[in-house]
């Protein structure tokens, strides 16, 4: 008599495969459910929002803490000791929830949202002029090649050799009356977008010609409807994991722009600002060098995590690699 014993093989790997392998499921749907099992990310994302929410709510904030990042409160400070916030910890007090600076008196917690807000506009405005210029020009020679592939990549080339950093430096310190935030911005999505436009490249190389796409082109779709409905939603992933993994650098950018005095001017704060004047009393008040650099570096780290995890989760493949 013979026996049938049930297939191991396919019990098994039914639960465990189940979530990953779901009828139906979405890119986001699949994103989502990853990002919940991972509790760094969560914290990670819970830090994310609530830097948007200080950065979008700056004015409101500033004025539930009762003092302007620009408003002096000469009776906070010790005109006898230089200037020294008075009070323990830099001067933090029920007035002032993180102290105050040296000198001026300003309250922190004014001037460290208001950064906020100065910090992240530009990092989020650049890193939109990247991703889009970059996402552009990507597609564009991956999917037309030729003459077109030829110059856009000599273009990314060229781009890329520069000495990014040096020639921002130089751009800022010839332009004087300017919008600084904006200039900043144009500048450093400048040198940015050859990137992605790599990464976008190569994947649209890889899926001109799927099955789905000469499917479209023998129907008789324009390249334009080829671009829009076809190749950009199979990039999409790709670029949505660089660009939070972008956010963090422009960050860093502007913090190192403001640090070395090219970038946001004063009385505009900014955390990279903030981090620079500090340098003169780190010694006498830390707490004034600590605050600032302290959210610069949460918001670099949680915007990084994020990033790192899309990154497997959307573009598992260039993860690895």
């Amino acid at each position: 008599m013979t026996t049938t014993a049930p297939a191991p093989d396919a019990a098994a790997a039914g639960p465990a495969a189940g979530p990953a392998a779901a009828p139906g499921s979405s890119p986001w749907q699949l994103a989502r459910r990853e990002l919940r099992r991972r509790p760094a990310v969560r914290v990670s994302l819970c830090i994310v929002v609530l830097f948007a929410l200080m950065a979008v709510t700056a004015p409101w904030l500033g004025a539930l803490g009762g003092w302007s990042p620009h408003e002096f409160d000469k009776s906070a400070v010790d005109p006898y000791l230089g200037g020294q916030p008075i009070g323990v910890l830099g001067g933090i007090s029920p007035e002032h929830w993180l102290g105050v600076e040296p000198v001026t008196g300003r309250d922190l917690f004014a001037r460290v949202v208001h950064g906020a807000q100065v910090s992240l506009l530009i990092a989020f405005a650049a890193t939109a002029i990247v991703v889009l210029a970059g996402t552009a020009a990507g597609i564009a020679a991956g999917y037309f090649g030729g003459r077109t592939d030829t110059v856009l990549s000599r273009l990314m080339d060229l781009t890329m050799s520069f000495p990014s950093l040096i020639f921002m430096i130089a751009l800022l310190s010839v332009a004087k009356d300017v919008n600084r935030i904006v200039l900043m911005t144009v500048v450093i999505g400048i040198f940015g977008w050859p990137g992605i436009a790599r990464v976008v490249r190569g994947q649209t190389l890889s899926l001109k010609h799927r099955e789905y796409v000469d499917a479209a082109r023998v129907g008789g779709a324009g390249p334009w409807r080829i671009l829009t409905r076809e190749i950009l939603p199979g990039v999409a992933g790709p670029v949505i994991a660089y660009t939070t993994l972008l956010i963090p650098g422009m960050i860093s950018t502007e913090a190192a722009l403001s640090y070395l005095g090219v970038g946001v001017r004063p009385p505009t704060p900014s955390w990279g600002q903030m981090i620079a004047e500090s340098v003169a009393y780190y010694e006498t008040d830390p707490m004034y060098f600590v605050i600032p650099s302290v959210f610069l570096f949460l918001a670099v780290l949680a915007f990084t995590l994020l990033g790192d995890a899309l990154r497997d989760i959307l573009d598992p493949r260039g993860g690895r690699s």
